[in-house]
């Protein structure tokens, strides 16, 4: 399909590039590969992640820079099952104030649906949903805000989340619960040992979704700790973050598009400021209670139109640079270097043969 010229071309934004997500995958992922003799701060510091930064409560990080962190953390374990292993070693108390409601919550079920309400809060780096399934099952769901994720990730993210699940779960309800079924929509592993060791219940490969089965003798099992006027009270602080957090996504994705939309002049912060009828100094703060700058949104909206641009074969490298902004395509070079770790003509036939151009 051929794509308009450059003065219409698409935004090509998304919030991929905005930090709204509380790192409580890295901080377990760190700790899991640091008892393997890894250390993974050198990494996370090249991500703008250093240790200060993330023993900050405050502190959210981009889908994309968690997904650059665990696809080299799986490069360095060579572990393909990282995720399980991450989710496995999870505590309540990662979830904050949101793993305190839930523990005060009336049932097993409705802990399950005030944890994908407020599922924003939690550092969750899947979509969670939830439903009936067959026999009054109740099933959790999680998919991927980005299907073209690379596939190692993609495993990761997903193994995570439902290791995550199950072993909080057995925190809360007791050891032997398990799942009536855990479906994967990936191929099946070379060993599936690992999953029966973390789950304990019949798990399935090649799956139409990734779910997680719950018997509803165990959907409707009482919280030991539920307690409805502390629950309630706590669902109003939720209610607070949420909207606070919904204010800094709305202020992120409105930069980010507007950045899109002038590529390939990027609008400096006083004009910025100066659109958003804002002070320089009262825009810096909001987006440091966001946990970014406006360079880093700049910087990621440019890489995203690079890698969107990278997937036109007609496009030379000299054409790209110009669209994105780069002086040259010695910048341009520098970047997607600085980005991947690799040179724009190799990440180029890497994105074309995983969106299937290239036999």
């Amino acid at each position: 399909m051929s794509l308009a010229p450059d003065p219409v071309d698409p935004p090509g934004t998304s919030r991929s590039t905005s930090a709204t997500i509380q790192p409580n995958i890295l901080r377990y992922l760190v700790g899991v590969t640091d008892e393997r003799g890894i250390d993974l701060r050198p990494l996370l510091g090249q991500v703008g992640l250093d240790e200060t930064v993330m023993r900050s409560a405050a502190l959210r990080v981009s889908y994309r820079q968690g997904s650059a962190v665990i696809r080299r953390a799986l490069e360095l374990t060579g572990d393909e099952r990282l995720g399980l292993k991450v989710g496995a070693a999870q505590h309540l108390t990662a979830w904050g104030l949101l793993g305190f409601a839930l523990l005060a919550d009336d049932t097993m079920r409705h802990a399950i649906e005030t944890g994908v309400k407020y599922q924003n809060l939690s550092g969750a780096m899947t979509v969670w949903s939830t439903g009936m399934g067959e026999d009054g099952a109740f099933v959790l769901r999680a998919d991927l805000p980005d299907p073209a994720i690379e596939p190692s990730v993609a495993s990761f993210l997903i193994e995570e989340a439902f290791a995550s699940v199950v072993t909080l779960s057995r925190l809360a309800v007791g050891p032997a619960f398990a799942p009536r079924a855990v479906e994967f929509s990936g191929p099946a592993p070379r060993r599936s040992d690992p999953y029966g060791a973390v789950f304990g219940c019949p798990v399935r490969f090649r799956a139409p979704a990734d779910r997680i089965v719950i018997d509803p003798v165990w959907a409707r099992a009482r919280m030991p700790g539920r307690d409805p006027v502390t629950y309630a009270s706590t669902l109003e602080t939720l209610d607070a973050q949420m909207a606070s957090r919904h204010d800094q996504q709305d202020l992120l994705e409105v930069l980010e598009v507007s950045v899109a939309q002038s590529l390939p002049v990027v609008p400096s912060f006083a004009e910025q400021a100066r659109r958003h009828a804002t002070s320089e100094r009262t825009l810096r703060r909001r987006l440091a209670d966001c946990g970014t700058t406006y360079e880093a949104l700049a910087e990621g909206v440019r890489r995203e139109r690079v890698e969107q641009l990278l997937l036109r074969p007609e496009l030379t490298l000299r054409d790209i640079a110009r669209r994105a902004g780069f002086s040259d395509e010695r910048a341009l070079r520098r970047a997607v270097r600085r980005w991947h770790g690799t040179s724009p003509v190799q990440l180029r036939e890497r994105m074309l043969r995983g969106a299937g151009h290239l036999g």
